[in-house]
């Protein structure tokens, strides 16, 4: 089962007791929940906060691709997904993105929740504007992990 979401700030904020909720089952051995939140500094430059913008219909999309890709790929037939971004302007410390993933085992769910958060980078249509201490702001380029 998957929850897929983009949440507007301006209407409500993301939460990980929803994540907790959807992805909670006693057919579950495992969860994980990464959230990603708006870090002080970025390139040596001080940050204020962080303005998302994405293309909803297609973000959401790729979320569902990614969730149904991975029984192939990761061999993962049993699991719940819960993945909310959000969109307009996050402050320091503030959730820009919830995933929670819940499996039989920890090492399926380990791997479930990192391969969904390299694929979003990888593949999701969501941009981010730094705004920084100086009030300067700059759209950034997207940078997924390299992993070996």
């Amino acid at each position: 089962m998957l929850h897929a979401k983009i949440v507007d700030v301006k209407d409500e904020k993301i939460e990980i007791s929803k994540a907790e909720e959807f992805v909670s089952s006693s057919k579950f051995g495992a969860s994980i929940f990464f959230t990603g939140t708006v870090r002080e500094t970025n390139e040596n430059k001080k940050v204020t906060g962080i303005t998302y913008d994405s293309h909803d219909d297609l973000v959401i999309k790729s979320f569902k691709e990614i969730y149904e890709e991975v029984e192939k790929k990761l061999h993962i037939k049993d699991k719940a997904v819960f993945i909310e971004h959000v969109k307009g302007y996050v402050g320091l410390g503030e959730i820009s993105i919830i995933i929670a993933v819940a499996c039989p085992h920890r090492s399926e769910a380990y791997d479930l929740s990192r391969y969904i958060i390299e694929e979003i980078k990888k593949r999701s249509p969501i941009w981010k504007k730094e705004h920084y201490k100086n009030k300067d702001s700059q759209w950034l380029k997207g940078n997924p992990v390299q992993t070996s």
